[in-house]
């Protein structure tokens, strides 16, 4: 598949594809899950594609960062994902613990994809913009939404947040 064909199936920029590849953007989560579904692939894909054992266990102390999304690679590291399924390759939700760093608040780009998201907050002030409406989150707060629904997760002030991220995606019929 070519970039221009992948830009097309994901609906994204050619431009901006380009620029994921020489490693100057890494992209949104909602970005991945576009380029995900135009290849035909889970998003775990892009973390891992191995089996487990069931039950899989994630030690705290064993969690690794596997996806970072920021704009450039001299920008400061705004969001954190580490993989929760990390090794369960016949999963269908992706569960993540993430940090989200005070930069996540100044970029409020709003992205939407089919399926569900549930979220608990566990440390700092969480906002998320949903459609037109602005929600502040606190630790122990949670949520759970539509994430068809155009919106954004990022920190709210100056202090470091961090959530527990379950994310569903609908299969494509």
């Amino acid at each position: 598949m070519t970039v221009e064909d992948l830009a097309g199936s994901a609906g994204i920029d050619r431009s901006f594809l380009t620029a994921v590849e020489d490693n100057d953007v890494y992209p949104s989560l909602g970005l991945l899950i576009k380029i995900a579904r135009a290849l035909g692939v889970r998003l775990g894909t892009f973390i891992d594609d191995h089996i487990s054992e069931d039950p899989l266990v994630v030690r705290v102390g064993e969690r690794r960062r596997q996806l970072t999304t920021h704009r450039g690679v001299q920008a400061p590291t705004e969001v954190g994902f580490y993989s929760l399924g990390r090794g369960k390759s016949d999963r269908h939700m992706e569960p993540f613990y993430v940090e989200l760093m005070p930069e996540s608040s100044r970029n409020k780009t709003l992205s939407s994809h089919e399926g569900e998201e549930f979220i608990v907050v566990v440390s700092g002030r969480v906002d998320l913009v949903y459609g037109r409406k602005t929600h502040v989150l606190k630790p122990g707060d949670s949520v759970y939404y539509n994430s068809i629904v155009p919106h954004h997760v990022g920190c709210s002030g100056d202090q470091k947040a961090a959530i527990y991220a379950v994310l569903y995606f609908m299969e494509e019929l």
